[in-house]
């Protein structure tokens, strides 16, 4: 991310930012947790929905600073996460170290909680919370009341349908806010060790970490095959099978690197890249290459 050298601090004569508190903290994690997946974008991913829920501890902790539309902006950088255990640490983390930028903008002090630093933390622990979350929740407790109401389903209750549903939607609700409130007592006593080279040199290889499994993920679901074949001297040769025995993978990597490149030149421009890679594509099948 981008981090400009200016700082946007108050006017002067403006009110400084308020404490936040634990009621603030829940109300964030809670309008998280009930608009997670529903503005979801492959260009943003989740990352709408958590600043819909950080907008009221952005407006709280920068009243009378101007525009919080900068803030905005640094909350709605791509972001995907589990629900809960993700969510809610990330959620009271961000409100944590959104906290102590806008002390450290109206204070005029050096900005330790930069914007790289606050989209670094969620990119290294996005993955690894999402991880554990999934495993736990979704893997785990789930299926723990599914069983336990299974012998009211067959004997034809509604409670045996309801319990399940009720149970985990509570346990979900439950463990988010207790995860949230956790994550913000944690930046508040931590925002200092944050900043720190080991934290940072840990956060900087948990995202190496990430971006390895994005390429493991791209190797998995990008198929790009060669139709292209010729003869010479009466042997046929099949051009995707001398890639796989030379070089395989080589084309879903090249498609995926091309894509890459064009970010890198024209910005994150989703929707235009993939108009021109559905035209490549189609030119490419269309002479018999792909």
């Amino acid at each position: 991310m981008e981090e400009t050298t200016t700082n946007q601090y108050p006017k002067a004569g403006t009110a400084a930012p308020e404490q936040l508190t634990n009621r603030d903290v829940s109300k964030a994690y809670l309008r998280w947790h009930f608009a997670n997946e529903i503005p979801h974008s492959f260009e943003r991913y989740l990352a709408a929905a958590l600043l819909y829920g950080m907008m009221p501890v952005l407006k709280k902790t920068l009243q009378g600073s101007g525009s919080p539309a900068r803030r905005y902006q640094r909350q709605l950088l791509f972001f995907n996460t589990q629900l809960t255990w993700g969510g809610g640490i990330i959620t009271g983390l961000m409100s944590s170290m959104e906290s102590e930028r806008a002390k450290e903008e109206y204070e005029h002090q050096p900005i330790s909680m930069t914007d790289d630093l606050m989209y670094n933390t969620k990119a290294g622990l996005m993955g690894a919370l999402a991880g554990i979350g999934d495993a736990i929740d979704s893997g785990t407790i789930q299926y723990i009341f599914i069983a336990i109401a299974l012998p009211w389903a067959q004997q034809g209750s509604a409670l045996g349908a309801l319990f399940p549903f009720i149970c985990f939607a509570t346990y979900q609700a439950a463990i988010g806010l207790f995860f949230a409130r956790q994550g913000f007592k944690m930046g508040r006593n931590a925002t200092s060790l944050m900043a720190s080279s080991g934290v940072q040199n840990a956060i900087e290889m948990l995202s190496i970490l990430g971006m390895f499994m994005m390429g493991i993920i791209a190797g998995s679901y990008v198929t790009v095959n060669s139709s292209l074949k010729f003869t010479i001297s009466g042997k046929k040769f099949v051009v995707q099978d001398i890639l796989d025995q030379v070089l395989p993978g080589i084309l879903p990597l090249a498609t995926v690197m091309g894509v890459y490149l064009y970010f890198v030149k024209k910005g994150l421009k989703v929707t235009r890249a993939l108009l021109w890679l559905t035209l490549i594509l189609v030119v490419l099948a269309a002479v018999k290459i792909l």
